[in-house]
């Protein structure tokens, strides 16, 4: 391989925010890095994503311990991305939940997407050494669940495929506050290398449908109040359609997968070229756009090999 990956290159140390999106709900960011949440109960502490290490998912334990020293005993993967789920073991929790199709896709392709993250993108794998093997959930639900911490009822829903084919929301009622893991994102770009863009947009209009107070988006700050709830799922959108819509041209006239990234380019670097791990996402993004407007509809698997195949592919 040439020219390297962005993300190989990315090894700014990022500042870290731990913002409070309604009474007892925290959103841990940090910059457009992995983001986390936490929900505080009567007796109990629910969290949403384990980043990708143990050692990282300390940073987590650590702002938790600043607002509350009631015990972990949920965590809820939205999705299986090794960058979401491998730091799982540091929480102590009693019950990992994930959807379904996000645990199938564990089983799928788990240990291939654990390697191919860390070769793209090795700082966000702090203390690797530490992750003892895949995180499997240990209860799961098909459409929805919903978990009571004391009085205090979490909502968790699959709403439709997106980022993933197992993408789920997490709704707290009392304060009207979602967390929605990488189906939104604000000033980050989106990574739809798994992504099903079809059904994104309708997936947005569900969230949308809630009518959420605050969100604690999967990348980027935490977005409190209607207006800029609003303008990150709009800007979502934007940036799913600017991405597919070029690559599906390219392809139905029956031009390359370098084509697509020339014309995907043209589309999105004037919008979001300064949107966090932008250059990181982009291959990957269309990669899979090309594919899925060629009828490829179940993304294909991505390996540390298939990786650096397609990014030789794009440097021509």
């Amino acid at each position: 391989m040439g020219k390297a990956f962005a993300s190989q290159g990315d090894m700014t140390e990022k500042t870290i925010s731990f913002d409070e999106v309604g009474k007892g709900l925290w959103a841990f960011t940090a910059e457009g890095d992995p983001n986390s949440g936490v929900i505080i109960g009567d007796d109990s502490v629910m969290i949403i994503e384990a980043q990708a290490t143990p050692r990282l998912a300390s940073k987590v334990i650590e702002k938790v311990r600043e607002v509350t020293d009631k015990p972990i005993t949920h965590v809820v993967l939205t999705h299986y991305h090794a960058v979401r789920v491998l730091g799982a073991s540091a929480f102590g929790a009693s019950q990992i939940i994930m959807s379904d199709a996000a645990r199938a896709m564990v089983m799928e392709r788990g240990q291939e997407d654990w390697d191919s993250e860390f070769q793209r993108f090795p700082r966000l794998f702090e203390g690797h050494e530490s992750i003892p093997g895949l995180t499997y959930p240990t209860t799961t639900f098909s459409h929805g669940m919903t978990v009571y911490l004391g009085n205090r009822r979490v909502d968790i829903k699959h709403v439709g495929r997106a980022h993933t084919a197992g993408d789920a929301v997490v709704h707290v009622p009392d304060q009207n506050v979602l967390f929605t893991g990488d189906i939104v994102e604000d000033r980050s770009a989106c990574y739809c290398g798994d992504g099903h863009f079809a059904d994104w947009g309708t997936t947005l209009d569900a969230i949308r449908a809630y009518e959420a107070d605050a969100i604690a988006p999967g990348r980027g700050g935490a977005l409190i109040g209607r207006e800029a709830v609003e303008r990150a799922i709009e800007s979502t959108r934007d940036f799913v359609q600017s991405t597919y819509r070029p690559a599906a041209r390219v392809a139905v006239s029956g031009g390359s997968l370098r084509d697509a990234w020339d014309a995907v380019r043209a589309e999105c670097d004037p919008k979001f070229k300064d949107y966090a791990i932008y250059e990181h996402c982009l291959p990957f993004n269309v990669a899979r756009a090309y594919d899925e407007a060629r009828g490829i509809a179940h993304p294909r698997i991505w390996t540390a090999q298939r990786d650096i195949e397609m990014w030789d592919a794009l440097q021509g």
